[in-house]
């Protein structure tokens, strides 16, 4: 399990959220109160109008957000298009992390854009290797709209609530819960 360094208060919105709250091991808070919100986008499901009402309420509060997408194991919608609709739907996001599938289709493997490192879960434990030329191919035109996206908002910008990761979470698998907890760390907290 990964672990949460500091004792930021996290709110979750969206449908799965005491089982994201359990696989990251953290307390779930009000969205008024919290230091950081995950925002749960189903790809089954999309994102309902109550969540967006929430979301205009972080806006407002300039709370950091992350929009995770889950359910990508029962969708027929990917990870990428579900970030381009979260993007029409709340605010631009971006993707430091794209996932990988197997042969069979089931997310195997997420690749970090900043680094090209892959993070391969294929095997049941984490394999991070240095990505393959093809890899590195087919995620160019994403890592340059990334990386790009991250000089323009400013290195805090997550931070300071004005930059969107979106995030894979596959259920029940490793694909996820680090990566979210990387964000979560990131939020200081007021001592």
């Amino acid at each position: 399990m990964p672990h949460l360094i500091n004792s930021v208060k996290v709110a979750i919105v969206g449908g799965k959220s005491q089982l994201l709250a359990s696989e990251i091991g953290i307390e779930v808070s009000d969205l008024e109160s919290s230091d950081v919100a995950i925002f749960l986008v189903s790809a089954n499901d999309g994102i309902v109008s109550a969540d967006l009402e929430k979301w205009r309420l972080s806006r407002e509060l300039y709370i950091p957000s992350l929009v995770v997408i889950c359910d990508l194991l029962t969708s027929e919608i990917d990870f990428e298009d579900m970030t381009a609709i979260a993007t029409k739907m709340l605010d631009p996001v971006v993707t430091p992390y794209l996932v990988l599938h197997s042969d069979d289709g089931r997310p195997a493997a997420l690749i970090n854009l900043e680094t090209l490192k892959l993070l391969d879960y294929s095997e049941g434990s984490l394999v991070i290797r240095d990505a393959d030329p093809e890899h590195i191919d087919l995620v160019a035109e994403f890592r340059e709209e990334y990386v790009e996206a991250i000089e323009d908002a400013g290195e805090d910008s997550f931070t300071a609530g004005l930059l969107f990761p979106a995030l894979a979470w596959v259920e029940g698998t490793p694909i996820g819960p680090d990566q979210i907890v990387e964000y979560l760390n990131q939020i200081p907290t007021l001592s």
